[in-house]
């Protein structure tokens, strides 16, 4: 019953998401059918009036959008497990990113080297950026939310003026990375129609699995959640509190460094110059909680998320106002966010059907 619940509860809130959005379309004069329409070309490429039934391409981009989001997602499940809240990933992100471009572009090195040590530059600055608020945290008790909201805008900061004033390349887009650390290969591209999907899955795999052994079957991960359950109660058993609170932000950082690095490697191939945060971080906070904390939760709904992402240019494609596009992609998340009071809300109608069927039982008695 447990397990059925657990797959039925999110299902129910994504279905309740989309008929809202139905509904919002029908009330603007549009057909209800194209939010469902846009769902599955956005999945599969499928085109009847292109006579085009199914263009792999879409599923492609498709995971190359979610597998940034699955990884913040990672890294905000990680410390939340230690009762810690990493709202700074976006920040994470950033400088995993540019530790990742200095390593991709200053070395040339045969690819089987060259690209983990990128990956290895990308965690280590994600690490970085996550351990100070954990030391803040641990040490002088300073709220971790503040202090990553704060590293979030000095990390976009650092990144911008950086990308901006590199030598002999002014612009708002750094010179690309070096062939030998990109993550694109050909028979990929191939297989997925051209898409830019990339060995960076490899890496969301890698993650998930570790993220699973740490929390899970470790001695590690259990002081971890017993930290988050009951700080108190966990210094009172002689744990190291403040150690894992450190270390918990430091393998939270590295996971959203690691999104950096996939992002910089194999989705962009270049560091950006950003008008303002890209929200991988703040849509990997959603994709951790809309997963229930689970590496496999956090894998389908990373890809929910990516697939949020293509309904409002697509609605707007077939002439849904932007503004309008954007409401129903909201109203999905946040009837896929409030899994918890949909589940109230069944629990109730269940105890109230048990009841009326047991005063009919008396009746008849």
């Amino acid at each position: 019953m447990l397990k059925n619940k657990k797959i039925m509860i999110p299902l129910i809130s994504v279905l309740l998401g989309l008929v809202i959005g139905s509904f919002l379309l029908l009330i603007t004069g549009k057909n209800p059918l194209i939010l469902f329409e846009v769902l599955f070309e956005g999945i599969t490429g499928f085109q009847t009036k292109r006579g085009q039934l199914f263009n792999i391409r879409y599923t492609g981009e498709l995971l190359v959008s979610a597998m940034p989001l699955m990884l913040t997602g990672l890294s905000i499940a990680f410390a939340y497990r230690t009762g810690l809240f990493n709202i700074g990933a976006e920040g994470q992100v950033i400088m995993g990113s540019l530790f990742t471009y200095f390593v991709a572009t200053n070395l040339d090195l045969p690819p089987l080297i060259h690209i983990p040590l990128c990956f290895v530059a990308g965690a280590v600055g994600g690490a970085l950026w996550g351990v100070i608020p954990g030391i803040l945290k641990a040490y002088f008790n300073i709220i971790e939310v503040v202090v990553g909201i704060m590293l979030n805008y000095v990390a976009m900061y650092v990144s911008n003026y950086i990308v901006m004033n590199m030598e002999g390349y002014k612009n708002l887009v750094s010179p690309p990375i070096n062939p030998s650390a990109s993550l694109r290969v050909p028979w990929l591209t191939d297989l997925f129609g051209g898409s830019r999907f990339h060995l960076g899955f490899i890496i969301v795999i890698l993650g998930v699995i570790t993220y699973w052994f740490i929390i899970e079957k470790t001695t590690y991960g259990y002081n971890l959640r017993a930290t988050g359950f009951n700080k108190d109660g966990a210094e009172y058993a002689g744990l190291k509190v403040n150690r894992n609170i450190i270390s918990s932000m430091a393998i939270a950082g590295a996971y959203s460094g690691l999104a950096g690095s996939v992002l910089t490697l194999g989705t962009f191939g270049d560091v950006k110059s950003l008008a303002s945060l890209a929200s991988y971080g703040f849509d990997g906070i959603a994709v951790a909680l809309v997963g229930n904390l689970s590496g496999i939760g956090i894998v389908l709904a990373g890809l929910l998320f990516g697939l949020l992402g293509f309904i409002p240019p697509m609605l707007q494609l077939r002439g849904v106002p932007l503004e309008i596009a954007s409401i129903i992609a909201a109203l999905i998340v946040f009837f896929v966010a409030a899994q918890r009071l949909i589940e109230m809300s069944l629990s109730k109608l269940r105890e109230k059907k048990l009841a009326k069927n047991g005063d009919k039982e008396e009746g008849v008695a």
